[in-house]
């Protein structure tokens, strides 16, 4: 039962690392794609760690500063994020990876709940953590990305008060 869930969230994390190199490669020319190596990346470890938890083998929970590290991405998203091809279906997508990172989140603290020793509660609570890190940088991402085309379709359609 167990394993099947361990097998169940190597093979969810595999599926992040891939959406990440996808989206990395549809934003070649700007800053998305540094931030969406970062997750993928993350997502990759993940995938390891558990599979040699799944192996009975060792495994080392390495924190990293994802969060910090696309924070300083996003300090220089302003002049990135007008040359950003940005459709309403990439949005979309963005919406569903923050929906993938809750359940991630969610699953993650499932195991942690049902976890009866120290060394699976530590590993579960760090995964916790760097999905929620995960889900902020995608939160504030579609949230750049949202004000950005709220800007646009406000400068070009809305009405401007009278000096």
């Amino acid at each position: 039962q167990f394993m099947n869930v361990l097998e169940f969230a190597i093979n969810m994390e595999l599926e992040g690392e891939k959406y990440y190199i996808k989206q990395a490669e549809n934003n070649n020319d700007n800053g998305l794609k540094n931030i969406f190596l970062t997750l993928a990346k993350d997502e990759n470890d993940h995938a390891k760690i558990l599979q040699n938890k799944s192996n009975n083998l060792p495994y080392e929970l390495n924190n990293n500063d994802t969060l910090s590290e696309t924070k300083n991405l996003f300090k220089g998203i302003k002049d990135f994020i007008n040359e950003i091809k940005q459709t309403p279906e990439q949005l979309d997508l963005y919406r569903a990876a923050l929906e993938k990172e809750k359940e991630s989140i969610d699953l993650y603290e499932k195991l942690l709940s049902e976890s009866t020793d120290d060394k699976s509660r530590d590993l579960f609570k760090f995964l916790i953590n760097q999905e929620k890190d995960h889900y902020t940088t995608l939160d504030e991402l579609v949230s750049q990305l949202n004000k950005c085309n709220d800007w646009v379709e406000s400068a070009e359609f809305g009405l401007r008060p009278e000096d």
